[in-house]
């Protein structure tokens, strides 16, 4: 169960209504649930919706930083489904779209096929499981463990492939805020809480991304050091929890 709870480190600290939120804590309290009263094959369920909403969180992302190509990604999905995608405004919106063919968009993080393949069997595994054909998939807490384990495994490889989206959203957020006057909120914090974070949708683990980011490449910025001390103010106000 504590290596479950993993799963949380690759999901938003702030959502953009509570209705998002409560939905993510519903999955949890359903996984938690079905967990300790031993109904694995239903745990597995609300974990692998978990899953695929830390997914669906990392492809908002790309959306959001990389839109041109994200909009070329598009191309084969069909008309009215583009259209949906790039007029969306939650991450939820690719629930509408089939699991496989969603997998497909992490190739614009460098996710070539035989790993979105692998990722892929993680959505076959679900299937199997949803429906009644007489199968008890995981049927025992070890078997549940097991996979849990592989699924945390995808999620910090996919996490990975991502770095490289998340500190460009990060070196685009600390220029177009280090200026206090000019910024939506004066104080340093509140930027970072409401901008970069809530914005952003992002998790612990996208957060220590931006802290163990190489600044090198805005030195010849002429604010640097507004930029720098705005890193600092991430730093302090949330660098205790990373690890």
């Amino acid at each position: 169960m504590e290596e479950a709870a993993e799963l949380g480190n690759y999901l938003p600290l702030s959502f953009k209504s509570p209705m998002e939120q409560e939905y993510i804590e519903f999955l949890w309290d359903a996984f938690d649930t079905n967990y300790t009263h031993g109904k694995y094959q239903f745990a597995f369920l609300a974990y692998h919706m978990l899953t695929m909403s830390s997914i669906y969180f990392n492809i908002w992302q790309i959306r959001q930083a990389r839109p041109k190509d994200f909009e070329m990604g598009l191309i084969g999905f069909g008309r009215d489904i583009e259209k949906n995608l790039l007029e969306a405004t939650s991450p939820f919106i690719f629930s509408t779209v089939n699991e496989r063919s969603i997998l497909r968009l992490l190739k614009l993080i460098a996710c070539d096929n035989v790993k979105i393949g692998t990722y892929a069997k993680l959505v076959d595994d679900r299937n199997h499981t949803a429906h009644p054909n007489g199968h008890i998939f995981f049927s025992t807490q070890d078997a549940l463990d097991t996979k849990i384990a592989e699924i945390l495994r995808v999620v910090d490889e996919i996490q990975d492939y991502s770095r490289c989206v998340i500190e460009q959203a990060y070196h685009a957020f600390l220029l177009n805020s280090y200026d206090s006057e000019e910024r939506e909120y004066p104080d340093a914090a509140d930027q970072i809480r409401e901008v970069l974070i809530h914005k952003n949708y992002l998790s612990q683990k996208d957060i220590e991304i931006c802290l163990s980011c190489n600044l090198g490449s805005l030195r010849d910025q002429p604010r640097l050091d507004d930029i720098r001390t705005l890193h600092e103010v991430l730093k302090s106000e949330y660098g205790g929890n990373s690890g």
